[in-house]
């Protein structure tokens, strides 16, 4: 039985990608954790990916949050003086999906539907993450997506989050994934180059 730790529930999803809210406002999951929740039509499919944006904003979009503390001291008397803008408030993450799991066998692709609206959303465990990181298959999925932040970014965050499982054996992977990267991106050593600056304090 998993160690699970459930973090939200699916409120938006389509084949590529999903939103999640989270439970308790501001406990967001960080830049490039792998999460896991279930499929749409199939509740014995697992779907992963990895988070790839965080965001705080009102539960009404017609309606921005307005600066509250210009007589307070401290930013925590803000919301001690309004309670109300914990139930007016909402955190959110968009989650890039790059795997699934059926029936044990884990496959680096777009599962063949989205995630199920609703669908609760874990924190993957240690054990998860080195059994979908067995292959770097998934990285394909990260350089050629084009989201709002960039791929470079995405990619080293994605590998140090997976790279803390690992222990005394971090570096081994890191310079694993350095390599599998060499080879994908053989031909644009620009973007090689910022990836693997941005993983040398985790392979010294």
């Amino acid at each position: 039985m998993l160690d699970e730790q459930r973090i939200g529930e699916v409120i938006e999803a389509c084949s590529r990608d999903f939103v999640g809210q989270c439970y308790e406002l501001y406990q967001t999951p960080s830049l490039g954790r792998l999460v896991r929740t279930r499929c749409d039509t199939d509740p014995d499919t697992n779907l992963y990916g990895v988070v790839y944006n965080v965001l705080t904003n009102g539960m009404d979009p017609t309606r921005r949050p307005v600066a509250r503390g210009k007589d307070e001291t401290d930013e925590d008397e803000i919301y001690r003086a309004s309670p109300q803008l914990m139930k007016l408030l909402k955190s959110e993450f968009h989650v890039l999906v790059i795997g699934c799991q059926k029936e044990d066998q884990i496959f680096q692709h777009l599962p063949p539907v989205p995630a199920r609206i609703h669908g609760f959303v874990y924190l993957c465990t240690p054990e998860e993450v080195k059994q979908f990181s067995r292959s770097f298959d998934f990285l394909n999925i990260l350089l050629k997506t084009h989201l709002d932040i960039p791929t470079e970014e995405l990619v080293g965050a994605v590998l140090r989050q997976m790279s803390e499982v690992y222990g005394l054996e971090r570096h081994v992977f890191l310079v694993s994934a350095g390599k599998e990267l060499a080879n994908l991106l053989s031909t644009d050593y620009s973007q090689l180059r910022i990836i693997l600056k941005g993983l040398k304090n985790d392979t010294t």
